[in-house]
């Protein structure tokens, strides 16, 4: 969706997701609050220049006699950024990053970030994500899917797209293989950092269909750049058709295999 951008002066359009506009508003009324906080420094500014500047028969001078420093001005603005901060940040922040709706209403999908690409596990038809073990990481096998266990027989891996559901909450539990990445959708208004050896949470609720860029948002080695997503949202009937075509597509005699996972091209780091 990056051509249809264009020029504004907020973050990128549309804002797809069903806590952006709640984003928005927080980024909108911050600005504005500083923008205004530098008017208003940038006028008291020019008085003080103005009233203390030196003239015929007085001399430049930051005091007058009876005059006493105040801390009322600063004690203000930091009662109302304190107040921006209870009134608005806390709840949304609250609303973002603390409440989690229920996995049995949610689409459930493990994203296992590496050097320099998305790796996304589906369950299958049962509905159980199958087991992984890093001593089974292969070239072909990106995410280390145990082909001995049952509930990885029907599972779908794809690698940088990532299908959803609209009007659906979607929770992924990320993990890396390597280094520190960040999932970053930047018309979900979100991102989260992925760190080796524990799974952070990341959810969203799409509210536009389309297909949006996924970014790496940490800096993370010289492929960084490379380390380019896509994630298609749907409606809950086409995304049921590819979730059929996805399995229909592995063999009988593949499926849940090594061999039928898809291979991650080669990235040279020194380029």
């Amino acid at each position: 969706m990056r051509e249809e951008w264009g020029f504004h002066w907020g973050l990128p359009q549309p804002a797809a997701s069903s806590y952006a506009g709640d984003i928005d508003f927080l980024l909108i009324l911050l600005h504005v609050v500083m923008v205004a906080l530098y008017v208003i420094g940038v006028a008291l500014f020019v008085v003080f220049l103005v009233k203390y500047r030196a003239r015929d028969g007085h001399r430049a001078s930051y005091t007058n006699p009876g005059e006493s420093a105040s801390f009322l001005p600063a004690g203000l603005v930091l009662a109302f950024e304190i107040w921006l901060i209870l009134a608005f940040e806390v709840p949304i922040w609250g609303a973002v990053k603390k409440s989690t709706p229920p996995p049995a209403e949610s689409l459930n999908v493990k994203l296992i970030a590496q050097q320099f690409a998305w790796n996304f596990q589906y369950p299958g038809p049962d509905g159980q994500f199958g087991r992984r073990s890093a001593a089974l990481v292969t070239a072909e096998n990106a995410i280390g899917l145990d082909p001995d266990d049952p509930a990885s027989k029907d599972d779908i891996v794809t690698i940088n797209q990532l299908h959803v559901p609209l009007g659906k909450p979607t929770i992924l539990g990320m993990t890396s293989k390597d280094v520190i990445h960040d999932f970053q959708v930047v018309n979900f208004r979100n991102k989260q950092d992925i760190v080796p050896g524990m799974e952070t949470v990341l959810w969203f609720e799409p509210t536009v269909a389309g297909k949006f860029e996924i970014g790496c948002a940490q800096l993370c080695g010289l492929g960084h750049t490379k380390m380019v997503g896509q994630v298609t949202i749907e409606t809950e009937s086409e995304f049921e058709e590819w979730k059929k075509q996805q399995v229909a597509d592995a063999s009988p005699s593949d499926t849940g295999t090594a061999d039928a996972r898809p291979v991650i091209p080669a990235v040279d780091s020194h380029s």
